[in-house]
């Protein structure tokens, strides 16, 4: 028998004797009077003397996070909604069966107690317990106290010990709901309306990726998990909906890295007779004020690199590879650079013959592609601060208006911070024509083996012919909004239930942190 198992079957015994005192094993509530944050709060800076002269009564509920015996008396600390208490028990005050109950509690078990407040010689806020009720039994052992569960791949799986062990973890997820609330707050102030489309799709649209595919048996047709909401919120837009947003859940079907994982959560929102210079603003605005209300100033920090909510540059892509482009591949490019299928091969062989690692070419590929190629490997690394990457290769960019002035290049930007990409925003394609021909050359590119390239999507296009107006989208990343504002280095430290390899195979291929880079 394992240890594990021995500790089950022996507070299995306890909880029988529990029973025995008149206790119910699994009671179906708790009248409380108070939480334990509320009287932390309100009675935090009471003095011994200001309590012992207003005696306050309260009744709490909560999960026991350490206990302790010394003869005919104890204390012990509840933990609820995220912050512990002091109860002092004593036999004299709660009976023969209140203290026999005590003796047969084990850290983790949920309790009742009622009894009044009062400072212990060492001036700990304290309940003096008068009365106790069993809630809940823990069979499992908790972790070790001072460490919790230090096992991250451990933490992930087991995320309800998690929160209980280590409240950072606990914060990190009250300030990813600040996030959301912080956004709907500022998108609903502006007129806009929270609206639901389809998780299951027909056709997998609104960005470049690879979908995970399902099948609904009584209509027999195979179906897509969402990779984003975007063509249905552009219809809605067609409809007459001027100002849409969804926080949504995606689904690609990609692989696992500190910055990716399959199913995330996004904020894509569409604004009427807008362009993307109006998002833009938009987007500063937005961001600087939920990192105000998530954590009271528009600066941050993550990995070690210190950031400003409200301190913004603007680069074109083309601007950010000439500023960033490295010393030793000298001189540095010139706009009339990028203007070619030819210009752009001889940046990238002067860029290999001084730059490691080399940055991968085909020369089969669109210009466009190899130029956004080019701004990964020379430029992204270095946006700390915030940053609007504005004007992309039409190449990359299927949904986007083209620029009035370049047509090989979109009016399309995307929002870094931190050196992370947290946001992709375009003017959006409203030419039906225009559109048409722009998926039929991502139907090329899947023909050349691209698995993430647009499939057509004929209603959509149909949709497009009824007038979208001038409209201006976006979508932000919560999950990776959320890693800058806790300085979370890992996507899965803000994901609750994050997908992971099963056990077995975890055991047999290796760990699960191996990750793309």
């Amino acid at each position: 028998m394992s240890f594990e198992e021995s500790i089950y079957q022996l507070r299995q015994q306890k909880l029988r004797e529990i029973e025995a005192l008149g206790q119910e094993a699994y009671p179906h509530k708790f009248a409380f009077t108070h939480t334990v944050p509320q009287i932390l709060a309100e009675f935090g800076h009471n003095t011994a003397e200001e309590l012992e002269k207003g005696r306050v009564n309260v009744k709490i509920a909560g999960r026991i996070i350490s206990i302790r015996l010394q003869g005919k008396a104890g204390f012990a600390h509840l933990q609820q909604g995220g912050q512990r208490l002091q109860i002092y028990v004593k036999l004299d005050f709660v009976g023969e069966k209140g203290f026999a109950l005590y003796k047969l509690l084990d850290l983790g078990d949920h309790i009742g107690v009622g009894g009044y407040l009062f400072r212990t010689r060492t001036g700990e806020l304290t309940i003096h317990v008068e009365e106790i009720t069993f809630l809940a039994k823990d069979y499992l052992p908790l972790p070790e106290k001072f460490h919790g569960l230090s096992d991250v791949e451990l933490r992930y799986r087991q995320r309800y010990v998690d929160l209980v062990m280590n409240q950072d973890v606990r914060e990190v997820f009250v300030k990813r709901s600040k996030v959301v609330q912080s956004i709907r707050r500022f998108l609903d102030a502006r007129g806009y309306i929270e609206v639901e489309t389809p998780m299951m799709q027909p056709i997998a649209g609104g960005a470049t990726a690879r979908p995970f595919v399902t099948h609904h048996n009584t209509l027999d047709i195979d179906l897509y998990l969402r990779i984003a909401p975007e063509l249905y919120l552009k219809r809605l837009v067609v409809g007459g909906l001027e100002r849409v947003y969804e926080i949504n859940r995606n689904f690609r079907n990609e692989g696992i890295s500190t910055q990716h994982n399959p199913e995330f959560t996004m904020l894509e929102f569409y604004q009427a007779y807008a362009d993307y210079h109006d998002m833009m603003q938009l987007t500063q605005d937005m961001l600087a004020q939920a990192a105000r209300d998530v954590n009271g100033t528009t600066k941050a920090s993550f990995d070690g690199k210190e950031f400003d909510f409200a301190d913004w540059q603007r680069l074109s892509m083309r601007e950010a590879i000439i500023k960033y482009w490295p010393e030793a591949a000298a001189p540095k490019p010139e706009i009339a650079d990028f203007a070619t299928h030819e210009s752009v091969g001889k940046l990238v062989a002067r860029l290999n013959a001084s730059h490691t690692p080399h940055m991968p070419y085909d020369p089969k590929e669109p210009a466009g592609k190899t130029i956004a190629a080019m701004f990964e490997a020379v430029a992204e690394h270095h946006l700390i601060q915030p940053t609007i990457l504005y004007d992309f290769p039409v190449a990359i960019s299927p949904l986007s208006k083209n620029k009035r002035d370049e047509p090989d290049w979109v009016e399309r930007f995307e929002v870094f911070a931190g050196g992370l990409e947290i946001g992709n925003a375009f003017s959006e394609l409203n030419d039906p024509e225009e559109q048409r021909r722009r998926f039929e050359q991502q139907l090329k590119e899947k023909e050349r083996g691209d698995e993430e390239a647009h499939a057509m999507d004929e209603d959509y296009i149909r949709a497009l012919s009824y007038g979208l107006p001038p409209t201006g989208g976006e979508g932000i990343g919560i999950d990776r909004l959320t890693m800058l504002l806790t300085d979370s280095r890992s996507i899965r430290d803000v994901i609750l239930f994050p997908l992971l390899r099963k056990q077995q195979e975890q055991a047999e291929d290796g760990p699960q942190g191996a990750e793309k880079p």
